[in-house]
């Protein structure tokens, strides 16, 4: 099957952080694929733009270093100098005057051309960037910013930097990323649910017994300790990864796939969320922090040995219980839960049916498991329904629960573009369906902020696990007390 490229038109990159770890690990490699795919159109520009001092050619050597090391793509020593031709590097101090009119030198001059500024840097470098472009005369009506979470520690710092970026650019020009939207099975979410008879009549409580969000992290802080010291799970994943999936599962019907149609009813699940605070974040919520163990075929240090802070409370595992306040989603509550150091690096939702209401079958035939739809987002992206079917054979009715599996790999039998290749695109081509508008970010960091704040009041520390584990008993606990369990397939 070959995959269908829509080309875009010329457009102008401008990638300030351009010598860091998500530029070279994520932003370039997407680049590459995307231009190897014939996607890019002649004069495309990429600018890298950071502090320190090279020329353009010491800083293509370094984009070539990248490539060959992290896009999995093999190209002709020609292909690549094509590609790298395209880019260019200048030094630049965003806080300081000086080297914006060198950066408008390697600008197209056309104002329809599309100018879109990625900010690879640390949130509090948002609303300083914005302004200098703004007062270097450097945003155009075809301009766009690209910004990654996180966005704020809170709902008060992410209301300050929405208006520092907004106070220079309309709303349909802010991209605020979440890559997770761009997996291609987050996105066959909204074609599972919507392109199809089968699943939204049984798509509410009447029907679905719970929905369990795993996203399990195999290693630890790597080289993010200070920044994850100062964030912890909660901040890191739940406020924009976790939730986002559970706005997609739990969403009504949108009119349209127009972006704003599909914020809106994301941005409805968010203002439903039941709040989580002093009064039931004990009961609610469990928060963990890796101890030392074995994970990923060897010995690992604990998370406080990680960050060099043996005083450390930030959580490094989270698991919720949330419940979703309308009229389709009541009794029917979803689990989330999410870590470092847990033994499998794997994302998955699992949407469990409830049981049949009556058995005709009788004992020998087996014990009758709940019908259970399983995303499989990473590794191994695809969807598995597991039903009960008898088992070939004349032995009498032997009931098995199986699955119907679909492989995306093995079903399209084509490469499937990663998440920044996607996302990259959609900024160019100005389609916001998989960003985050502000009011979404907002309305999610005000959910958080009480479970926060909550923790803060208990005052008790991060429960305990060995790294190679799936997180603190309390996290099984949280589940088995109300006759349920986490997916057993991935244990």
């Amino acid at each position: 099957m070959v995959s269908r490229i829509l080309k875009v038109d010329p457009f102008d990159l401008i990638v300030f952080g351009g010598t860091g770890d998500l530029a070279h690990r994520k932003l370039f490699p997407a680049l590459f694929r995307r231009f190897l795919d014939g996607q890019f159109a002649a004069p495309t520009h990429i600018i890298g733009v950071s502090r320190g001092q090279m020329s353009s050619a010491e800083y293509r050597a370094t984009i070539a270093q990248a490539l060959q090391q992290f896009s999995g793509e093999a190209a002709s020593a020609e292909t690549l100098k094509t590609f790298l031709d395209m880019i260019d590097y200048v030094s630049l101090d965003v806080g300081a005057e000086d080297g914006w009119s060198v950066l408008e030198k390697h600008l197209s001059g056309d104002p329809s051309r599309v100018r879109a500024f990625y900010l690879a840097t640390a949130p509090d470098r948002f609303g300083v960037i914005a302004k200098q472009l703004a007062a270097h005369g450097l945003v155009t009506p075809a301009s766009r910013i690209i910004v990654e979470k996180p966005i704020g520690r809170d709902s008060a710092s992410a209301a300050r930097i929405n208006d520092a970026i907004g106070a220079v650019f309309s709303e349909g020009q802010i991209f605020r990323i979440d890559h997770y939207l761009g997996k291609e099975t987050v996105q066959n979410l909204m074609a599972l649910r919507f392109a199809n008879a089968l699943f939204e009549p049984l798509w509410n409580s009447a029907h679905i017994d719970h929905v369990e969000i795993t996203v399990a992290e195999s290693i630890g802080v790597e080289g993010r300790a200070a920044y994850y010291d100062a964030a912890g799970a909660l901040r890191d994943m739940v406020q924009n990864h976790l939730l986002q999936l559970l706005c997609l599962i739990a969403m009504e019907p949108p009119n349209s796939m127009q972006a704003d149609s599909v914020r809106d009813e994301k941005l409805k699940v968010l203002k439903s969320l039941a709040p989580i605070d002093a009064s039931n974040a004990a009961t609610s919520t469990v928060r963990g922090q890796y101890h030392a163990g074995a994970s990923n075929g060897g010995a690992v240090p604990s998370y406080t040995q990680d960050v060099g802070n043996e005083k450390s409370a930030t959580e490094t595992f989270v698991a919720l219980k949330v419940s979703v306040a309308n009229w389709r989603w009541a009794g029917a509550p979803f689990y989330l839960r999410t870590g470092k150091r847990l033994p499998q690096r794997v994302s998955e939702v699992v949407v469990v049916f409830r049981a049949i209401p009556h058995s005709i079958f009788n004992v020998e035939s087996g014990r009758i498991s709940k019908t259970r739809l399983v995303i499989r987002l990473q590794p191994d992206e695809g969807i598995k329904l597991w039903l009960m079917l008898k088992e070939p054979g004349a032995g009498g009715m032997r009931l098995r629960y199986v699955p119907l599996d679909m492989n995306f790999a093995e079903a399209f039998q084509i490469y499937a573009p990663e998440a920044y290749e996607r996302l990259l695109m959609d900024v160019i081509r100005g389609n916001a369906t998989l960003f985050m508008r502000r009011d979404e970010v907002e309305a999610a960091w005000r959910w958080i902020d009480p479970i926060r704040e909550a923790w803060s009041q208990l005052n008790e520390p991060p429960r305990p696990y060995f790294a190679g584990t799936w997180g603190p008993a309390a996290a099984i606990a949280l589940v088995e007390r109300d006759g349920r369990s986490w997916n057993e397939e991935i244990i």
